[in-house]
């Protein structure tokens, strides 16, 4: 009878213990697990090939305005492929020296008080014109890289930001110059030194 009781007990005994484990690990299985967080690769990619970070347009020279071209791979030879890729970057170089240059040109113009809004437009537009051709003559290329996946080529080339700024001034003061009211007032606001400060050469 004793060893009936015994195995009876050790039998109660099993089954309490495995019913425990049995809510412990159901308790366990019903957490929602977290969710694991994905680090982004915000390097610079082409073609799924690391690439230097200014291929990607994200590095900056200090005192240069730069921009990149490209151009692929020709069978004829890899020079026709390079001069294709600064010829392109340089246009590039020459929208965004346009941009910059007449949203600059056209605050300050507007911000001297001489003219009416129209002047403003017409000097910045002549202006930014004329500077891009000008600037674009002092270019050079920079940086240089082709992808060893499909051997495209990329070229970074840049202007001093000080030669953009002289060719403005120079811009700007041509253009009230040619009209005796504009220029008057131009002196008389004392406009010359805020297009110093505006566009320094030093």
């Amino acid at each position: 009878m004793k060893k009936t009781n015994t195995k009876l007990n050790k039998s109660i005994t099993s089954i309490l213990v495995a019913s425990l484990l049995s809510i412990a690990f159901t308790g366990c299985g019903d957490k929602t697990p977290e969710p694991q967080l994905t680090k982004l690769d915000e390097r610079c990619h082409i073609d799924s090939v690391l690439a230097p970070e200014w291929v990607c347009g994200n590095s900056k020279i200090e005192g240069t305005m730069t921009a990149v071209g490209s151009a692929q791979f020709s069978k004829l030879w890899e020079g026709f492929s390079r001069r294709e890729a600064i010829s392109n970057s340089r246009s590039n170089l020459a929208h965004q020296i346009k941009t910059v240059v007449k949203d600059k040109v056209e605050t300050f113009t507007r911000s001297t008080g001489i003219g009416e809004a129209e002047v403003a437009d017409k000097v910045s537009t002549q202006v930014s014109k004329q500077v891009a051709k000008v600037t674009l003559n002092g270019s050079k290329q920079m940086k240089y890289w082709q992808s060893p996946k499909t051997k495209d080529i990329y070229v970074l080339i840049g202007v001093a930001q000080s030669s953009i700024n002289d060719v403005v001034k120079k811009q700007v003061l041509s253009s009230y110059k040619n009209d005796d009211s504009l220029w008057q007032q131009f002196q008389s606001k004392h406009a010359l030194e805020n297009l110093e400060k505006e566009f320094p050469t030093n």
